[in-house]
């Protein structure tokens, strides 16, 4: 009786599930860009609730168009949603975001991280041919930081750098991630603090690898062209394309010469153990890797890829150079997305929110995918801000029904009018031309500064030295 009573519960769920999915405006993003798949993803990572004024998947597609607006507070979105209800002839509630805030809070961080995998793996593993390098599926990897609100909590979880004196630093997250080359989505990630032992951005990024299989390649900066991480990928059978460490010395006079500055050499295994292996893990790692060391376009390269007429010098050059790739699909996460200073003021909810983000710039990859497609183009010819933008103009006018099959046509025609520019090779200063408001630097905390502009009238300068 008492199975026979869950398996009807869990029925009920899912029809309530599949209910909201079909109703409201507020749920044409999540319809549009997902199907069955992802949907039964979400029901089976859904817990139990009560109908509620945001349920789960209403609460989700909100969480998502925040990530994806301008504005990404707590109450554009509620504002939007109140105003979707009234254009369905509903009356909305309340616009106060107490509620929409719980519900967010409710939302399992295992859905969300289910689903943007599901996506990254869909978008990578269905790519065409013709996106693919030599038909091989390439993987790029890399990190970067990000910062959050200083609160208590946060910060304890995620340390300010030592740099910055306390009460006037920001917590700092490190995100590594491994992006699929052809489609630009992102197949796995980890989080972690951005210093302390056993959190280096090579550690956090030896995590990911489980999520490379035979036959990939994986392609990747200086900082990877690390013994134990290259014998671990040749073990599972992965390629790498790396450019080589500034602490080693490339002598082009030793090994086996293939070409002018291209030869292979043996690495020997490193003396010293490292402090996260084991003495049998290090045994168990063979005494020496074969690498192929090139000099190419001014930059040396370590491959796997030994073979000078399968792979030419050339071939590899050019291959390094898309590694820029995920500078800019990094770029797009922080900065067209927003995501370089999360908002959330715990580190379950900064946690949710940056899978949040991860998620819906994966449902915009697919939406370039869809429309490269379409149209015989392929993603990485297609602009990802632009596709943003449109994207939120369809959906602010209701434009992106899935029934509304003319309508996605429109949208998949012309998110490919806007192309980007092919520059190889492209350099641009980290730099900017214009200049900050020169108000002061907060060297103190607010509460202090406030403190002295009551009792002198105005911010003393902090004194140099």
């Amino acid at each position: 009786m008492t199975h026979r009573r869950e398996a009807f519960d869990r029925r009920q769920q899912c029809h309530r599930v599949q209910r909201h999915a079909r109703s409201g405006a507020a749920m044409q993003f999540f319809n549009t860009l997902t199907g069955p798949e992802l949907l039964q993803i979400t029901e089976a990572h859904l817990p139990e609730h009560r109908e509620r004024l945001y349920p789960p998947t209403v609460t989700l597609s909100m969480f998502l168009q925040q990530a994806l607006a301008a504005d990404g507070s707590c109450q554009h979105v509620v504002n939007a949603w109140a105003a979707s209800q009234a254009a369905e002839g509903l009356s909305p509630r309340s616009v106060r975001t107490g509620a929409y805030c719980r519900a967010r809070a409710r939302l399992p961080l295992s859905m969300v991280q289910a689903l943007a995998r599901y996506t990254g793996q869909q978008l990578g593993g269905q790519a065409l041919d013709g996106w693919r390098w030599r038909g091989r599926s390439v993987k790029l990897l890399d990190g970067t930081g990000i910062s959050m609100p200083d609160t208590t909590e946060n910060q304890a979880a995620f340390p300010q750098p030592g740099t910055q004196a306390p009460g006037v630093g920001f917590p700092l997250a490190r995100l590594c991630a491994l992006i699929d080359l052809s489609s630009g989505a992102v197949l796995e990630a980890a989080t972690g603090p951005h210093q302390g032992a056993g959190h280096s951005e090579l550690g956090l990024s030896r995590t990911l690898l489980g999520s490379l299989g035979a036959g990939d390649v994986l392609l990747a900066d200086a900082l990877y062209a690390n013994y134990w991480l290259i014998a671990e990928l040749i073990a599972a059978g992965v390629d790498v394309v790396l450019r080589q460490h500034g602490s080693r010395r490339t002598d082009f006079r030793r090994g086996q010469r293939l070409a002018t500055r291209d030869h292979v050499v043996h690495w020997p295994r490193p003396a010293h153990v490292p402090d996260w292996m084991s003495r049998a893990q290090y045994r168990a790692i063979p005494e020496q890797i074969t690498l192929r060391e090139v000099k190419v376009d001014g930059r040396v390269l370590v491959t796997t890829l030994r073979d000078p007429r399968a792979v030419s010098k050339a071939q590899l050059g050019k291959l390094y150079q898309r590694r820029w790739h995920i500078e800019l699909d990094l770029r797009c996460i922080k900065t067209t997305l927003g995501m370089e200073v999360l908002r959330c003021l715990t580190p379950a909810m900064i946690e949710k929110e940056l899978w949040v983000h991860l998620l819906a710039y994966n449902l915009i990859r697919l939406l370039m995918a869809q429309a490269a497609v379409d149209h015989g183009t392929e993603p990485r010819r297609l602009s990802f801000k632009h596709t943003v933008q449109l994207y939120n103009q369809f959906y602010a006018r209701s434009l992106c029904s899935p029934d509304a099959a003319a309508s996605l046509a429109l949208l998949f025609r012309l998110i490919t009018q806007q192309c980007v520019g092919h520059r190889p090779g492209r350099i641009e200063p980290r730099a900017r031309k214009r200049r900050p408001k020169s108000f002061q630097w907060l060297k103190v905390p607010r509460h202090l500064a406030r403190h002295q502009i009551k009792r002198l009238g105005y911010l003393p300068n902090p004194p140099h030295g």
